[in-house]
């Protein structure tokens, strides 16, 4: 008897763990779907590649905050940066040349994995997130990823973190910003990601 009551109370338990980690993925994904992120892959980890992947940042970050003026949501700021996909290559690609460098750079708007990252007081979920993904070169350096959309990069971006509240409904902007809460469920999460991955 005692052991049928061990047996029933795991299964209860696992039961509720599972409906719990359902739940939370699925706030996750909101938060997935309401951010545009930037991803800026490296010709190579030369110092100097590094450093220009650092300009074409903020150069595609700039051109990014002018594309954004009056989006309220990621609807919007998605039509924005696929509307002016040129434009944005145009940027990279002169900031290349203004600094002596010959190769190109490959802009697409796609769905990229990234693992939990935080960005001051606010931790985004593992996951794939539609993202500006910028290759240059031969793209073999170490990459740079922020959020584009609400503006997170930047410390000017800063200032405006409170458009994350404009994105995100009540439980998203929680998990966010939630701390050591959750970062035990955002641990689980981004496993679970990788071995999906795979």
């Amino acid at each position: 008897m005692k052991l049928r009551m061990l047996e029933l109370s795991a299964v209860i338990a696992l039961f509720v763990c599972i409906i719990s980690c359902v739940s939370f993925e699925n706030d996750c994904e909101d938060i997935r779907e309401n951010v545009l992120r930037l991803h800026v892959i490296a010709d190579s980890d030369s110092e100097e590649a590094q450093s220009v992947k650092l300009k074409v940042r903020d150069a595609l970050l700039s051109e990014g905050r002018e594309l954004f003026e009056g989006n309220s949501d990621i609807e919007e700021a998605e039509t924005s940066i696929s509307e002016n996909l040129e434009l944005m290559k145009a940027a990279a690609e002169r900031t290349l040349r203004e600094n002596g460098y010959t190769y190109s750079a490959e802009i697409e708007l796609t769905e990229c994995y990234f693992p939990t990252r935080q960005y001051g007081g606010v931790t985004l979920p593992a996951g794939n997130y539609n993202a500006l993904r910028v290759v240059l070169g031969e793209g073999e350096g170490h990459n740079w990823w922020c959020v584009m959309f609400p503006p997170m990069c930047l410390p000017a971006a800063q200032k405006e973190q409170a458009k994350l509240s404009d994105v995100l409904d009540e439980r998203g902007l929680d998990i966010v910003t939630g701390g050591k809460r959750y970062e035990v469920r955002l641990w689980i999460v981004e496993k679970w990601y990788e071995l999906w991955e795979r």
